[in-house]
Parts: C-alpha cells; structure tokens; sequence
C-alpha cells in the first residue's frame, strides 16, 4: 500500500467541504492508494502529462505517483468549472 501525501491545498480543501463529500474524496484517496491508476483516471497533457486526474462525484483530484512508493495528491476542487486547472498551472 501506498503511502499518501496530501499537499497543504488539497488539506484545505478537505477541512471546507461537507463531511459528507469529504468521505466520498478519502474513500476514493484508498482506492487509489491500492490502484494508482484505475480504469477510470486519466493522464493530462502537456506540461502537466506526469499527473493524472481521478473523478468522484462533483469533485476532482489532481495527483501523481513517485517512485518511493508514495501517492501525492496535488489538488482537489470541483469539476464543473476550470479552477482547479488555474490552480495546477500556478503552482508548475
């Protein structure tokens, strides 16, 4: 099992949403953690080709795997519109 490493915006994100969607994001954080790469995440492209996206519900997450065996997840934010895609170009 992978190691999990939430950067200090996706925490954030975390404490300001409902506990019930907070839930719904940590229970698909596990499934990742087992499979970083499920059938249903997509890799980005161009600069950011190293990350991938997973989707769960109205949210999404931006995240990465290393080689010391740790997932890292980047950003999390909503889907419908292209903030969280603002967010990942200033941060790179």
């Amino acid at each position: 099992m992978k190691k999990v490493n939430l950067s200090k915006q996706a925490a954030k994100f975390l404490k300001n949403i409902l506990s019930k969607h907070a839930k719904q994001i940590a229970k698909k954080v596990l499934s990742l953690q087992e499979n970083h790469i499920p059938h249903d995440s997509i890799q980005l492209k161009g600069k950011h080709s190293s990350y991938r996206r997973a989707d769960i519900g109205e949210y999404r997450i931006i995240y990465y795997s290393d080689k010391e065996e740790c997932l890292n997840i980047l950003l999390i934010g909503k889907r419908n519109d292209n903030e969280i895609y603002r967010l990942l170009n200033q941060i790179k």
